[in-house]
């Protein structure tokens, strides 16, 4: 899942960045207000972890702004304990929830799951497709209850085909999910990736769209 970060305490931003890319998500960090208005539009974005006390642009303006553009993407506000009055204002502009600091790295990431499983429409935290179960939050892929070692890389895009169960994904839309705009992608990275879940999940456990994408395969397709 890909995340974008808008904070501009070195510290703190710097904490999430890495505390969030350790548990598995692709994280670009903005700074600033006009950065973050800009970004939206630039990435496809699971959610938004936004901070109001921003410069150049108010946190409050940023997201007034990416709702009246039409942006639906999940949005979670950074208060102060105080900011009781930010914390109404922001959700009055299209927040979907609030988180008042400090907090705990396991609550941000808790809300932001939770976040992202409504967007899509999902109650249930544990993904299934076939034999093939993943729990976000603890980490693990299973197959008929046996434990599948995955690489990180691996883990997310699996969670993506799974998050989006009967729909083609299109090769561009898997790296920008994937890859951040730091990060230096091979030419032939996301096959690799793909080829490896086949070994380790079945060959018609992704199928491939020639000229337009990949999807999950049929859930027979997935038995040994």
């Amino acid at each position: 899942m890909r995340v974008l970060l808008v904070e501009d305490d070195a510290l703190l931003g710097d904490g999430l960045e890495v505390g969030l890319r350790q548990i598995g998500f692709n994280v670009d960090w903005m700074k600033d207000g006009v950065s973050a208005r800009a970004a939206l539009s630039a990435a496809p974005y699971d959610a938004v972890v936004l901070d109001l006390g921003l410069p150049r642009l108010s946190g409050l303006d940023v997201l007034t702004d990416w709702r009246q553009t039409g942006y639906s993407v999940p949005v979670l506000i950074l208060t102060a304990r105080d900011g009781i009055e930010d914390r109404i204002r922001g959700l009055n502009a299209g927040a979907d929830d609030y988180l008042v600091k400090p907090f705990a790295l396991g609550e941000l990431v808790a809300r932001l799951r939770a976040l992202i499983r409504r967007s899509h429409g999902r109650a249930n935290p544990v993904l299934e497709h076939g034999d093939v179960v993943l729990d976000p939050q603890a980490h693990t892929v299973t197959r008929n209850g046996d434990e599948i070692d995955l690489t990180a890389r691996e883990f997310q895009l699996l969670e993506l085909f799974m998050e989006n169960r009967g729909r083609v994904l299109p090769r561009a839309l898997l790296e920008e999910k994937l890859y951040g705009w730091t990060q230096e992608l091979d030419s032939n990275a996301l096959e690799v990736h793909i080829h490896h879940l086949r070994k380790k999940l079945g060959s018609g456990f992704i199928r491939t769209l020639r000229g337009v994408g990949y999807q999950l395969g049929e859930v027979d397709a997935t038995s040994h």
